[in-house]
C-alpha cells in the first residue's frame, strides 16, 4: 500500500468537470492523506472558497455553471483570498498559460497529466504557502512582515499574501540590496515555469500595493530600469 504523505487536516477543492478525472482525483489525494472536496460547477466552487477553508484549490479552465476557471480564479483573488491555486488546462498553448497566470493561479499542469507530477507540484505549493518554521518578523518602513503567517501587517491590519507573492517577498528579502533580473525572479519564484515579464510586474505590483506605503512611489521594491529588482528595507 502506498504510504499517504499529504499533511492530516490539509483540505484541497477539486473544481473539474470530467466525472472520471474528477473522481480519480478524488481517490488519489485522499490515499495521500488530504481532506478533498470535489465539484463541477464554477459557481459552487466560488460559493464553497467563501463559506469554508481550503488549503489548496485543484481547478480546471472549463466548468459547469457558467464560470470558466479563469473567471473563478480571478474572483477568487479580487475578494482577496490569497489560497493557493492550481489550474489544469487542456491546451499547451502558451497564451492560456499565461493567461492562468495573469489571473492569479500560483502554478499549472497541462493534461494529460501523471498523478505523480500533479502531487508533486500540489506538495510544492501547499510547502510555499507555509512559511519555514525558523522564520520570525522582519520590519520594513511602516510594515511588519511576518513569515510564520505569511502576510504583511500595517497599522494593525493584516494583509494577507498569496503564494506567489510571499515566495517573491521571501526571494526579495533574502536578496536585499542586489538587482534581480526577471529570468531569477522566475526561477526562484515560478520554478522556472514559463511566465512572461509582464505577469512577473503583475505580481510585483500587487505585492507592491500591499508592501509599500504609495505603491506609485515605491521605496523598498524598486525598479532598476533595463535589469531588473532591487529591494531595500
Amino acid at each position: 500500500m502506498t504510504q499517504a504523505t499529504g499533511v492530516p487536516g490539509v483540505r484541497i477543492l477539486v473544481v473539474e468537470d470530467e466525472r472520471v478525472i474528477a473522481m480519480a482525483l478524488e481517490d488519489d489525494l485522499k490515499i495521500e492523506g488530504y481532506d478533498v472536496v470535489v465539484t463541477d460547477d464554477g459557481r459552487d466552487a466560488l460559493a464553497r472558497v467563501r463559506a469554508e477553508r481550503f488549503d489548496l484549490v485543484v481547478l480546471d479552465v472549463m466548468l459547469k455553471g457558467g464560470r470558466d476557471g479563469f473567471e473563478v480564479c480571478r474572483e477568487i483573488r479580487r475578494s482577496g483570498n490569497s489560497i493557493a491555486i492550481l489550474m489544469l488546462t487542456a491546451r499547451a498553448q502558451e497564451t492560456e498559460k499565461v493567461f492562468g497566470f495573469e489571473s492569479g493561479a500560483d502554478d499549472y499542469v497541462t493534461k494529460p497529466f501523471g498523478p505523480r507530477e500533479l502531487r508533486a507540484r500540489i506538495a510544492a505549493l501547499l510547502r510555499r504557502a507555509r512559511p519555514p518554521a525558523e522564520a520570525t518578523t522582519l520590519r520594513v518602513g511602516d510594515a511588519e512582515i511576518d513569515f510564520d503567517r505569511g502576510e504583511i501587517r500595517r497599522n494593525g491590519e493584516a494583509i494577507h499574501l498569496t503564494p506567489v507573492e510571499f515566495r517573491l517577498l521571501q526571494l526579495f528579502v533574502r536578496a536585499r540590496g542586489r538587482i534581480l533580473t526577471r529570468g531569477q525572479i522566475i526561477a526562484e519564484a515560478w520554478d522556472g515555469a514559463f511566465v512572461t515579464d509582464r505577469v512577473v510586474d503583475n505580481h510585483i505590483g500587487s505585492l507592491r500595493r500591499k508592501l509599500e506605503p504609495d505603491a506609485a512611489e515605491p521605496r523598498h521594491i524598486l525598479n532598476v530600469r533595463g535589469l531588473g529588482y532591487r529591494f531595500e528595507g
